[in-house]
C-alpha cells in the first residue's frame, strides 16, 4: 500500500493573469514563441524520464474532450475522468468517476499510485483544494496576459498556505512556481 508515500500534484498552465483558457476555451496561447536568453530548455529524454514520474491523472470531463481534440497527451497512463455525463471513452487508460473526491483519491488512487496529478480543470481545481486533497501545486506561468477568460483560481473561498519548493524559467519564457502546500 502506498498511502502514506501517495502525492496529489495539482497542475495547471496558466496565462499571467489567471485565465486557463479563453470564453471559447480556446488554449492556442499556450505555444510561446518568447526567447529567453537564461532559460531551461528541456530534451526529448528529460521530457520522458519527467513524464515517467507520474502514475495516473485525474481530470475534468471538459479538459478530457480538450486533450482528445490536441491529440492526446497523456500516452497509456492511467487517466481518471471526473464527470457526472455519460461520455465515450475513446482510450483503454480511461475511467469515468462521478463519486466522492475523498474516497476517489484516499481510497482508491494513493493505495494504487505514488504520484497522482490532477491537470484540469478549474472547478475541480477548486474542489480539491476546498477538501484538502493536494500536497503540491504546479503553476507554469505563459508570458500571456488574456484579458478575459475561464480563471484558474475562480474564488476558492479558503485560504492555503504554501511553501516555495522550486522555480524554473524556461526558454520560452514560461515560468514554472512549485509550492508544497502546508497541512495545518
Amino acid at each position: 500500500m502506498t498511502t502514506s508515500a501517495s502525492k496529489v500534484t495539482l497542475h495547471m498552465v496558466s496565462s499571467l493573469d489567471g485565465f486557463i483558457a479563453k470564453k471559447d476555451d480556446d488554449v492556442s496561447w499556450l505555444q510561446s514563441t518568447d526567447n529567453y536568453g537564461k532559460g531551461v530548455t528541456l530534451s526529448q529524454e528529460d521530457i520522458e524520464k519527467f513524464i515517467a514520474t507520474i502514475d495516473c491523472y485525474v481530470m475534468g470531463s471538459k479538459t478530457y474532450e480538450h486533450a482528445l481534440k490536441l491529440g492526446w497527451p497523456y500516452g497509456s497512463m492511467p487517466v481518471i475522468v471526473l464527470t457526472h455525463r455519460n461520455l465515450k471513452a475513446d482510450k483503454k487508460n480511461v475511467e469515468f468517476y462521478s463519486g466522492d473526491l475523498d474516497e476517489l483519491i484516499n481510497h482508491q488512487l494513493k493505495p494504487k499510485y505514488k504520484s497522482i496529478w490532477m491537470v484540469g480543470g478549474a472547478i475541480l481545481a477548486k474542489d480539491f483544494i476546498r477538501a484538502k486533497l493536494v500536497d503540491e501545486i504546479i503553476v507554469s506561468i505563459m508570458p500571456v496576459i488574456l484579458g478575459d477568460g475561464i480563471l484558474f483560481f475562480d474564488y476558492v473561498e479558503q485560504e492555503s498556505r504554501l511553501h516555495l519548493k522550486d522555480v524554473t524559467a524556461y526558454k520560452d519564457g514560461m515560468v514554472e512556481l512549485w509550492y508544497e502546500v502546508k497541512k495545518e
